[in-house]
């Protein structure tokens, strides 16, 4: 498996670059974030809101730097659940580094983490109805299982009223995706 990618924890020093990507018309818009919120002040405190966070044990998110050792992204397991095994998956790239094959390597590397060190049994990847861009990149992993908002309809209606719009969703399962990556391994 090509590595394109490091997933490094969040710093601060990273909020300039990451306010620039974030403020993006595209990835504001299909995020559903405020200016102020994509600011370099919001990205801070986005940044200290994560920390917390994991420490709770709530996420696990990552800065994805790109083989230039640049910031293009950032990817998240949310709403971790380690009595059910399960958690949702969220991931921007920035527009300059669009169909690159980033999000796919970034998936690999956190996935590999929910299922191998947090031995989570399912991980939800949703996406807005709107989110055309957002639904094809799921449709392009080989390991998922889509539309099973009707296998799973309270992880589908969690989703809809987080982000406050009508969504897909779709699961990865530990071992579809192990099996995938220790076929697919250099």
């Amino acid at each position: 498996m090509v590595r394109k990618v490091k997933l490094i924890p969040h710093d601060k020093k990273y909020a300039k670059a990451m306010s620039a990507l974030s403020s993006s018309r595209h990835v504001k818009d299909a995020l559903g974030l405020s200016d102020e919120q994509t600011s370099i002040e919001g990205t801070k405190q986005f940044i200290e809101f994560i920390r917390k966070q994991e420490k709770l044990g709530k996420q696990y998110s990552r800065c994805i730097i790109n083989d230039h050792d640049k910031l293009i992204g950032v990817i998240t397991l949310k709403d971790i659940d380690m009595d059910n095994k399960t958690c949702h998956i969220g991931t921007w790239i920035g527009q300059p580094y669009w169909g690159q094959g980033y999000n796919e390597s970034a998936k690999a590397e956190i996935l590999y983490v929910a299922f191998h060190e947090f031995n989570l049994e399912y991980v939800f990847a949703g996406a807005k109805v709107s989110n055309i861009r957002s639904q094809k990149a799921q449709e392009k992993l080989p390991y998922i299982r889509l539309q099973v908002e009707n296998e799973f309809p309270a992880e589908h209606k969690k989703l809809e009223n987080q982000v406050k719009s009508r969504c897909m969703l779709n699961v990865i399962e530990r071992e579809d995706f192990l099996n995938w990556y220790n076929q697919n391994l250099d």
